[in-house]
């Protein structure tokens, strides 16, 4: 208590803050402005006989009463000092937020009813910069104030320790403050403190839990530590300085400690089984609990993110848990991540793990592109099984046991696809069921692994039916959603590339095959990226690449990996494989589709497409009775479709073609449907081959425009293997036309003169008159100098090719 005489008396103020808020600053400017005598009271107050002498001088002659931290006063200095206002004295008091006495609520009443209240703010960045101007006489840049007030979260006394250290530097003075005032504090108070300090998402059970009290309790806590200054004034944080010197202060075993009180309060409260899991595994803890948490966090993101899943068994088995008990969520994950799994060696200790293995096993042959395994693995599954089996019993041309097995207990995503897939030779039946149940997936995916998504298989049924629209908009909705997790991801981008391809788009094609890289893909998934690869190798005109896209794939064909489904890829790797001289290697694939067709419906939209794969290979090797014999089996088919209608009718063109016959206006119009259906690529090919065979020049060139306009939008020769020789530089092309160039790269790929007109859209006898010449200017005497010229020419030319 102290004194100091003048002349005027100060309006009574009641000043608000938490503790380090600057209240005893702000009594310290009133005390200065005040010209009358002054008395002063802080904890601990001085005796009752001192205290009860010095308010009565005071209220007697008008004084102020200057009363700091009125919140640690004892009552009856409370009471003595109230009754002095009550008789004159002017009071001024300081105080915390929080009135816990009665005796503090009449003092608190007294002043305030004489004056006004006044709540100290946290600084903001110019009053930060005004406070370290003048701690340290220097200007604060504006970064610098606003990191200062953010830290501190605007308290003085704590930016005042912050002020004079380097970034990211815990002061020892600060440290030392906080301690002290952590000691203070109830053990309880002190423990939430710590907890919150971690600086965790928790809800108000959990932290109770985690701190030993209820949540009444937790609540006075709580306001203990906001008016201790402890907290950011949303109060529903530390302040991060004081965070850092709390954490700072804690062993390594301590703060695992707080981590194992957090996560045993978080399964205690049934939290989110990841969020308690990350919290012990910070703890690196090692018991019953634990692998109970880690196994939960495990199974709930084995479809989700079944990397992490993996993660999480592998810490559940670590820390006690049986490995039986995780092998099948572990087997779940893997297959969902597409790491393939042995089954044999996967413990099943009862029925149920059994059935659950199997709808793994079942997905995994899925995967693997053999519909026939998938199909009986998941009708053996159990309840579940049959209706997940209904993909793979159509794609092989058992529809009345996909219609049996759709009848079972499925949840809605699976039991629409099923439904789809039944339906799926009747586009405009199936394309909606296939949408709807892509949706119904997305909302509530079933907590299995899915042999095949809506996604993807509504794109292959949209395709072959002509509506990429459908099919693009489908791949793009399961790649944003992530719909099936990570080995789903794989397989529809390589699918959306495929749409793209067929639709004469080859970015993205030529993106995901240089993605893709050295991937270890799936035997089903190696079929779609081997078409990509063929069908951007033939559109170029490369055989290199042709021939290694059919390496690629050969070894899952010979195995019969395929189904009705893949029908248009597989067509793509037939076209490939006549084109190389191999298309006996790709019969047995094909008379497992056509085998399909023949039991499904032999009569439908399906048959359409196999009669087409047939009259393509008979396009690749110029055969005119086999094209003749495809185009009267489509001729035979009521296509349903306008795609397959399109493909029935340009099939007797093209036959007709390759045996001579062309009739211009026939051949524009079949093509233009061809266009029309989504088959640019096809439609510019049927155009080209009838313009070289036409004995009419006018017609031929009319033709050979159509051909041109169709395929604008082939793909570059940087696609290729071969390098693309448009600028020559100083080589040895610099000597050669532009269309000289062309068809020399073209020779080099391997092309006969015939294909290098069709791709040109010139006759063949042009093209070789265009080969004598550059064997002219290059020297070449005979065919191995020539070839041994162009490979040592375009070699020159590789770095400004691809």
């Amino acid at each position: 208590m102290s004194g100091r005489g003048g002349s005027s008396a100060t309006p009574p103020t009641v000043i608000v803050g938490v503790d380090g808020s600057g209240r005893t600053h702000r009594l310290d400017q009133i005390a200065a402005s005040v010209t009358v005598s002054v008395v002063r009271i802080t904890a601990p107050p001085p005796p009752l006989a001192e205290l009860t002498s010095a308010l009565d001088e005071a209220a007697g002659n008008g004084f102020t009463v200057l009363v700091d931290d009125a919140h640690a006063l004892p009552i009856e200095t409370l009471r003595l000092i109230t009754d002095a206002g009550r008789r004159g004295a002017n009071l001024v008091i300081a105080r915390r937020p929080s009135i816990d006495s009665p005796a503090l609520a009449d003092l608190d009443g007294v002043a305030a009813a004489r004056g006004r209240v006044e709540r100290l703010q946290p600084l903001g960045a110019h009053e930060m910069a005004e406070l370290a101007r003048r701690r340290t006489g220097e200007l604060l840049a504006p970064d610098a104030a606003a990191s200062l007030v953010a830290h501190s979260a605007g308290l003085p006394a704590i930016a005042a320790t912050l002020i004079a250290a380097s970034p990211g530097e815990i002061p020892a003075d600060l440290v030392a403050r906080v301690h002290r005032r952590i000691t203070a504090l109830d053990p309880d108070v002190a423990r939430l403190l710590r907890v919150l300090a971690l600086g965790l998402e928790l809800d108000d059970t959990v932290l109770a839990a985690a701190a030993g009290s209820t949540p009444p309790q937790l609540m006075a806590a709580m306001r203990e530590l906001r008016d201790s200054g402890l907290l950011a004034a949303d109060g529903e944080r530390v302040v991060p300085a004081v965070a850092a010197s709390v954490l700072a202060d804690l062993t390594p075993t301590e703060r695992r400690g707080l981590h194992d009180l957090v996560g045993s309060a978080m399964l205690s409260a049934a939290t989110d089984p990841v969020v308690s899991a990350v919290q012990l595994r910070t703890a690196r803890a090692r018991s019953a609990l634990a692998a109970q948490a880690y196994q939960s966090a495990g199974e709930r993101l084995r479809f989700s993110d079944p990397a992490a899943a993996l993660g999480w068994f592998d810490d559940a088995v670590e820390a006690g848990a049986d490995p039986r008990g995780v092998a099948i969520a572990r087997a779940e994950a893997a297959t969902t991540l597409g790491v393939a799994i042995d089954p044999d060696a996967v413990p099943t200790p009862d029925p149920a793990d059994a059935a659950r293995l199997q709808l793994v096993v079942g997905a995994m042959a899925a995967h693997q592109g053999r519909a026939d395994r998938s199909a009986q693995a998941l009708l053996d599954a159990g309840a579940l099984g049959p209706c997940l089996a209904v993909p793979a019993l159509v794609s092989t041309g058992r529809l009345d046991e996909a219609r049996r097995a759709a009848t079972g207990p499925a949840a809605a995503p699976i039991r629409l696809l099923a439904q789809a897939v039944i339906n799926s030779a009747q586009t405009a039946v199936a394309l909606p069921l296939f949408i709807e149940a892509a949706e119904a997936l997305e909302t509530a995916p079933p907590p299995l692994v899915l042999p095949d998504t809506p996604h993807a298989l509504g794109a292959l049924i949209a395709v072959a039916a002509g509506d990429p629209t459908t099919a693009q908009q489908l791949l793009e909705r399961a790649l944003d959603r992530g719909c099936g997790g990570p080995r789903a991801t794989e397989r529809h981008r390589l699918l959306l590339a495929w749409v793209r391809l067929r639709t004469g788009r080859y970015d993205t094609a030529v993106a995901e095959l240089r993605r893709l890289g050295s991937t270890d893909l799936s035997g089903r998934d190696r079929l779609v990226a081997a078409a990509l690869a063929a069908g951007l190798a033939r559109r170029c005109g490369d055989i290199t690449a042709l021939g290694e896209a059919w390496n690629a794939v050969e070894p899952v064909l010979a195995r019969r990996a395929v189904d009705l489904f893949q029908i248009e890829l597989v067509e793509e790797l037939a076209v490939a494989a006549a084109r190389l001289r191999r298309h006996q290697r790709i019969e047995p694939a094909l008379q497992l589709i056509e085998e399909a067709v023949a039991h499904l419906a032999p009569g439908s939209d399906w048959a359409v497409a196999a009669g087409w794969v047939r009259l393509q290979i008979a396009v690749v090797g110029e055969d005119a009775p086999a094209a003749a014999a495809a185009a009267r089996r489509l001729e035979e088919v009521a296509a349903a479709g306008p795609r397959q209608r399109a493909q029935c009718a340009a099939a007797g063109v093209w036959a007709d073609a390759l045996a001579g016959t062309v009739n211009a206006a026939t051949v524009l119009a079949a093509a233009a449907a061809l266009a029309h259906a989504g088959l640019p690529w096809e439609a510019s090919r049927l155009a080209g081959q009838a313009a070289i065979r036409s004995t009419d020049p006018a017609a031929a060139r009319r033709l050979l425009e159509c051909a041109r306009d169709l395929s604008g939008h082939e793909p570059t020769a940087s696609t290729s293997s071969v390098p693309d020789p448009g600028e020559a530089g100083d080589s040895r092309l610099t000597g050669l036309s532009e269309r000289e160039v062309e068809v020399a790269r073209l020779v080099l790929a391997g092309h006969t003169h015939r294909e290098i007109g069709s791709r040109l859209y010139i006759a063949p006898k042009t093209v070789e008159h265009h080969v004598a010449r550059i064997r002219g200017k290059f020297g070449a005497t005979s065919r191995a100098e020539f070839m041994a010229a162009l490979r040592e020419a375009f070699r020159e030319e590789e770095p400004s090719g691809i």
